[in-house]
């Protein structure tokens, strides 16, 4: 009986923790992205967008308005 209990306790906690860790590097990743210009570029270039001065100040002023919730 032990032995189906304890792999699915662990299956469960694994992905809590590992959801949890998700999104703490993704909000750190987009707190950097607000004080860094080059990487939204990187990151538009990526995606296979081409972004002027002007786009790249809209980007930036939309990343640094938009409040994420904290926890």
């Amino acid at each position: 009986m032990w032995s189906y209990i304890i792999p699915i306790i662990t299956l469960i906690v694994g992905v809590i923790v590992g959801f949890a860790a998700g999104v703490f590097y993704l909000r750190k990743q987009i707190e950097r992205m607000q004080n860094n210009p080059e990487m939204i570029q990187k990151m538009a270039k990526q995606m296979g967008y081409n972004l002027n001065k002007q786009q790249m100040n809209r980007a930036q002023q939309m990343m640094k308005n938009q409040k994420l919730p904290r926890k």
